[in-house]
């Protein structure tokens, strides 16, 4: 028997009896990641970067001189899982500024979820140059996307493999996990209570954005469906989609083609700044 064919099966016999009590310890799974160490390829990057801390305690790396675009990883991520776009950007004249998230890395906390990730965003902005861009990666593109309803400023953004909406992801998350009706029911409503939002709200279609935008995502993406990307171009006037035929949740970051449509859209972003300049 494998670890999760065990764990639904307690889920599905404990989470009839104590809906609750099941609700609790998936939710804490849910919202503590464990925090993994850099790959090899990694390495070579964060020996150049220099660390700040900023309020908070947040960390972050940093490297490279010129405008600012600000960076935050998914869930269990890191900031040098953006090597091939940060190299890019650093020789197209950027500072590249990458999080490490809520309870990840050297940062405070020992949960994290997309609210927290999105408060992080404006805790560094508010201490950053104005920001030519913010990317964001899995759960860090849904928080960039929340971040911009709370007021973050920036002139382009980029969501990279994100889900449209939090709701589906906590459904496909206690579904995966066998909790039966009353338990799932129970752990989407202490998530609620945890975030301080209904999930509900967390949703791209009741967004407002309205800045130029690039939306990418792999067709063969195990963790996040391709159909959320198509729901996040919907909901984004000013966006561009860009799917890619393979490049599964992770590689994606390294694609070619990623990296030559960020530096489209930070170059179109650029040159209102330079017309009025």
């Amino acid at each position: 028997m494998t670890t999760l064919s065990w764990i639904r099966g307690v889920n599905g016999t404990l989470g009839r009896l104590a809906p609750e009590h099941i609700a609790g310890r998936m939710r804490r799974a849910f919202m503590t990641p464990r925090n993994l160490p850099p790959r090899q390829w990694e390495l070579p990057l964060l020996a150049t970067a220099e660390r700040i801390t900023l309020r908070f305690g947040l960390s972050a790396l940093r490297w490279g001189q010129g405008p600012t675009v600000l960076m935050m990883h998914g869930w269990e991520g890191r900031p040098t899982q953006f090597a091939a776009l940060i190299e890019a950007l650093v020789a197209a004249g950027h500072t590249v500024v990458s999080l490490e998230g809520p309870a990840h890395g050297r940062s405070p906390g020992r949960q994290a979820h997309v609210a927290l990730f999105a408060r992080a965003l404006l805790e560094a902005a508010a201490e950053l140059p104005p920001l030519r861009a913010v990317i964001g990666h899995s759960m860090g593109g849904a928080s960039v996307l929340l971040a911009l309803q709370w007021g973050l400023r920036t002139e382009a953004a980029v969501s990279i493999a994100a889900p449209a909406q939090l709701l589906g992801v906590l459904r496909g998350f206690a579904q995966r996990l066998g909790m039966p009706a009353r338990a799932r029911a129970a752990f989407i409503r202490q998530v609620e209570q945890d975030v301080g939002l209904q999930v509900a709200r967390l949703d791209v279609n009741g967004y407002q954005l309205e800045l130029p935008g690039l939306i990418a995502h792999a067709s063969d993406d195990p963790l996040v469906a391709a159909s959320e990307a198509q729901l996040i171009h919907k909901a984004w006037f000013d966006s561009r989609l860009l799917m890619l035929e393979d490049g599964g949740h992770q590689r994606v970051l390294a694609d070619p083609l990623l990296v030559e449509g960020v530096l489209e859209l930070l170059a179109r972003a650029a040159t209102p700044a330079r017309q009025s300049a």
